[in-house]
This record gives structure tokens, C-alpha cells and sequence, in this order.
């Protein structure tokens, strides 16, 4: 069982994303669970005061080291501690599988303007961003980790491969997809996929990933692993768009 511990102020906000639909019926089957805790039980005042103004002047508040590290010792254990940041290293499917190796996490949901720096010293092994964006706090992004780590546990998934498939699994975008009706609208679905030919799909498959690749993220060309035929084709496309917008 993978084991996601969440630390956050608001602990309410997790309630709808990891009570419905895939999250869900994981946590019933128990491929995974999911426990969280309010950083305001480790207070010491009667107000539960997490929060305070920065040294040093400047708008905004700043989440106390002490309720902080109160939390993160006590619900530690071996879990690597990870802390949701704009700071943080980006987050890709790579980092997903990363951490779907390891059998327990410790995610630190920051707010404010950000968590006592001692707290970065002291207890957190690892930092991680969604996107270059600020949003109001890190439970929102630790909701994305949980739900692309999750996914990647045996079993999580109704299909047995449907991870492995997913647009960046591969390093590439993932082909189109198409359900009944074969016509709609004088839009028809491509013959080969309705005459269950498994290797002429897989290879078409295949092909129309490179397409979708080429046309909306080039950049992960640079990086994916490529046969020679395939290196052919996407020289073709670029002939191809060359010829059309000299045209």
C-alpha cells in the first residue's frame, strides 16, 4: 500500500478530490490511503496561531517553524518530506514515478508567503513546483502529486497498461482517441482502427504520437527515444509545413 500523509491549514479543502472516482475507489481497495492533518493541532496557544508577520517588514505572513516541526516529527516515520513550493523542481511525470517508488510521503502544504525558512534547514528533503505560478496555498498541488503518483500504483488503474500509455509516459504526447459512434457528423474514425489489425493500430498509434508531439510540444522531441523510421517521418512533417507555408 502506498501511504500519502498531508500536511495543511485546511484540511477541508481535500475532502471532494479525494472522496470521488479513481482516488476513491483506490483507498477502498486499499492500494493506497491518504491521512491529513492540521498544522494548527500543533499550536500551543488557545488561538492556534500558525502563522505570523516576517522579520524584517514586508506584506503577507509567514507559516511558525515550531507547529511546523512539531508536525513533521511526529508524522515523519522513513517518509521523504516534501514541501509544495513555486520554488520547488518542476513536477513532471518523471518526478511522478520517482516518488511512486517509495512507500510512504510526507507533503508540506505551504501558505502565506511561504513556510520559516528553518523549517527548509531543518526537515524538508525535497521541494517541488507545479508550474511557474503563485497560487494561494500548496494543498492544490499537493492534490496533483497525490493524483499522478496514485495512478502509477499497480492496480489503481482499471487498465492494467493505461499509465504506461498516458500523454508524457513515453515522453510523448499520446495519439488520438475515438468511441462509438464511427460516424459522426461526416467525421469518421480512421479504418485502422476498426479492422483488428493490433500491430498496424500499435504502429499507427505510434505514429499519430509523433504527429501530436510534433505539432503542439516539439520540445520533448528533443529528449524521446526515436528509431531511425521515425526520425524519417518527422522530417517528412517538416518538409510537409514547409511546403504549405511557402505556399
Amino acid at each position: 500500500m502506498m501511504k500519502f500523509e498531508i500536511l495543511t491549514l485546511f484540511p477541508e479543502m481535500f475532502t471532494g478530490p479525494f472522496t470521488e472516482s479513481m482516488l476513491k475507489r483506490a483507498q477502498e481497495a486499499g492500494l493506497i490511503s491518504i491521512a491529513l492533518t492540521d498544522i494548527r493541532d500543533f499550536t500551543t496557544d488557545k488561538h492556534r496561531v500558525a502563522d505570523d508577520t516576517p522579520f524584517g517588514g514586508g506584506g503577507g505572513m509567514v507559516m511558525k517553524a515550531e507547529p511546523l516541526l512539531a508536525a513533521i516529527e511526529t508524522k515523519r516515520e522513513a517518509s521523504p518530506v516534501i514541501l509544495m513550493t513555486p520554488q520547488g523542481r518542476p513536477f513532471t511525470q518523471r518526478v511522478a514515478e520517482e516518488l511512486s517508488q517509495h512507500e510512504r510521503l510526507l507533503i508540506v502544504c505551504g501558505r502565506y508567503e511561504g513556510v520559516d525558512e528553518r523549517v527548509r534547514e531543518l526537515a524538508i528533503d525535497d521541494e517541488i513546483s507545479i508550474g511557474d505560478y503563485v497560487l494561494t496555498g500548496g494543498e492544490l498541488p499537493a492534490m496533483i502529486v497525490v493524483d499522478a503518483v496514485a495512478r502509477l500504483i499497480p492496480g489503481v488503474l482499471g487498465a492494467a497498461h493505461g499509465a504506461a500509455q498516458d500523454s508524457h509516459a513515453t515522453g510523448l504526447l499520446e495519439h488520438p482517441h475515438y468511441t462509438r459512434p464511427s460516424e459522426l457528423r461526416e467525421h469518421s474514425v480512421p479504418d485502422v482502427l476498426l479492422e483488428g489489425h493490433h500491430a498496424k493500430i500499435d504502429a499507427w498509434r505510434r505514429r499519430e504520437s509523433l504527429r501530436r508531439t510534433w505539432q503542439r510540444r516539439p520540445d520533448l522531441l528533443m529528449s524521446a527515444e526515436l528509431s531511425e523510421d521515425e526520425r524519417w517521418f518527422l522530417s517528412e512533417l517538416a518538409a510537409m509545413s514547409a511546403i504549405h507555408s511557402e505556399g
